[in-house]
């Protein structure tokens, strides 16, 4: 991936912990590195088919001096989502905030922060047996669409399929997205929960019925294993209503713990 550089922008605005900080302000230089494929844009020299530089600069400076913030982290963190929300030729941003004036009693250079995001790949499970099911899948479909930190969604057909571990339920609607997104897996999970709970999902019965069942499967090629969550979804290779969506969407997908691929963990489930 090519790059475009933002060196050392000089912006006066007040950002700090303390309250002099605040209210006299001080001068914060900062630095974008926006990692963009420039291949077009050099062939044809036209400016719609990369990133204007002078624009991003501009939106740096408001973000800086329109808010408040007590750490550099956050106004890092603001900066570099907002990039990557509005450009959507930046697929990942690097940006450095500089801190020359930091209240520290001794003589040094600047302080600085450096946060890293980038847009990341991933798949997600829905189902439902309960109430209108279709609704409730299409309803989280399009909250999900409707999300600013998420992009380039693709569903896959919806599937009506047995229900899996107990049986003793209605059959399941199912279906599997694909999108890419800024949040991390955590965030991701906490944003698809609330999803489920705004449906009043509840979880009296393990594999049991629910209005709505959202389960991420991959984020892109990690393997994390917590308390909370487990990425890849361990039952995917168990399971032909995610492994059939799944074939919609990708079937060269290769499984990063297995290292087969949708089609192959399809053909031997079968």
């Amino acid at each position: 991936m090519d790059k475009i550089n933002i060196n050392n922008l000089k912006i006066f605005a007040h950002h700090g912990v303390l309250a002099e900080e605040k209210r006299n302000g001080q001068y914060f230089f900062v630095s974008a590195t926006l990692f963009v494929d420039t291949y077009k844009a050099g062939i044809n020299d036209d400016l719609a088919l990369t990133v204007n530089y002078d624009e991003v600069s501009h939106l740096i400076n408001n973000i800086m001096t329109n808010n408040t913030y007590d750490l550099i982290e956050t106004a890092a963190n603001v900066i570099a989502a907002s990039i990557l929300k509005a450009y959507e030729l930046v697929n990942e941003v690097l940006i450095t905030i500089k801190k020359p004036s930091a209240p520290i009693a001794l003589d040094f250079e600047d302080v600085s922060v450096c946060v890293h995001k980038k847009y990341h790949t991933a798949y997600v499970a829905l189902g439902s047996n309960l109430g209108d099911s279709k609704k409730y899948l299409d309803n989280a479909v399009l909250v999900i669409k409707d999300n600013e930190f998420i992009r380039k969604v693709c569903v896959s057909s919806y599937i009506k399929t047995a229900p899996y571990g107990y049986t003793d339920q209605p059959d399941f609607l199912n279906a599997c997205m694909v999108f890419e997104t800024i949040y991390t897996p955590l965030e991701l999970l906490d944003f698809l929960q609330s999803l489920e709970n705004a449906a009043n999902r509840v979880r009296h019965i393990h594999w049991g019925p629910r209005t709505l069942d959202l389960d991420i499967l991959f984020y892109d090629d990690i393997a994390m294993y917590t308390e909370r969550l487990k990425i890849p979804h361990p039952e995917i290779q168990k399971r032909d209503f995610v492994l059939k969506p799944l074939m919609e969407l990708n079937p060269y997908f290769i499984h990063p713990v297995l290292g087969k691929s949708i089609n192959t963990l399809l053909e031997e489930l079968k």
